[in-house]
């Protein structure tokens, strides 16, 4: 491996809910290849003056990663920076495949979900004690599909904090599945471009939610969080923070 090429998650959209490590990452940037359809102007300008800008949102990956990967056997510093967190519906995989292939070195650097910028916005748990204790993160099949085993019908089974992303285009489709296992009246959160100046968040019954989504023309960068949890009851508290339970830091239990 002669140099690194570092795939660099901007978060949800805000500047200030990059990590540190990306806020670093990008000023140190020689080469910065960005996905100006998904992250925000500025946070790209957090790249020196001097620093080579690549936008991405009309490139094939094949000709992104010819970019990436002539820059870095330049021996240039290249972040490609990705909205969100890069291991989630990124084409890592794939990147970081070819990559290898071209001898270089990855570094992935994580960035914040939207479904936890939703949830802080919300100021609401997705894991409440006898409520709901598991989150999923998924999508609707759509052109690519899912597999059989982690069908729509499968995860809505499950009754827990779903969390769907690249879903608007199929929300009907989307609805209609999960009213099959969820009570119509579940709270659905509706959250387009969460943190950014534009942000629009909502919370909807179940069987709104499709309705809504059409009225506010959704179509792309939307997130559905689906789950029981944004109605908890008020007396709905953590056993590990409770009075009553001892374990290894409060009363010696193990």
């Amino acid at each position: 491996m002669t140099a690194t090429v570092q795939i660099v998650g901007a978060g949800p959209g805000a500047p200030d809910l990059l990590t540190l490590r990306a806020s670093r990452a990008i000023e140190a940037a020689e080469v910065l290849v960005w996905t100006d359809s998904l992250v925000s102007p500025q946070i790209a300008a957090l790249a020196s003056r001097e620093c080579e800008t690549v936008r991405t949102s009309t490139l094939t990956l094949e000709e992104v990663m010819a970019v990436v990967i002539e820059r870095a056997r330049q021996g240039r510093r290249v972040v490609r920076l990705h909205d969100g967190d890069p291991c989630l519906y990124g084409a890592l995989q794939e990147q970081i495949c070819r990559l290898a292939d071209a001898g270089l070195a990855v570094e992935v650097v994580p960035g914040l979900s939207a479904y936890q910028a939703t949830a802080a916005a919300l100021g609401a748990e997705l894991t409440i004690p006898g409520r709901v204790q598991t989150i999923v993160l998924s999508r609707a099949g759509g052109r690519t599909g899912v597999p059989e085993r982690e069908s729509l019908a499968r995860l809505a089974a499950l009754q827990a904090s779903l969390c769907l992303y690249l879903s608007a285009r199929h929300v009907e489709e989307v609805q209609s599945e999960l009213l099959l296992h969820y009570p119509a009246d579940t709270p659905v959160a509706i959250g387009y471009r969460v943190s950014w100046p534009d942000q629009w968040l909502t919370v909807v019954p179940l069987d709104s939610m499709a309705r809504v989504s059409r009225e506010r023309n959704l179509i792309r960068t939307t997130l559905y969080v689906v789950s029981p949890a944004l109605r908890a009851a008020e007396e709905a508290r953590s056993l590990l923070y409770s009075a009553s339970h001892n374990h290894l830091f409060r009363g010696g239990a193990e």
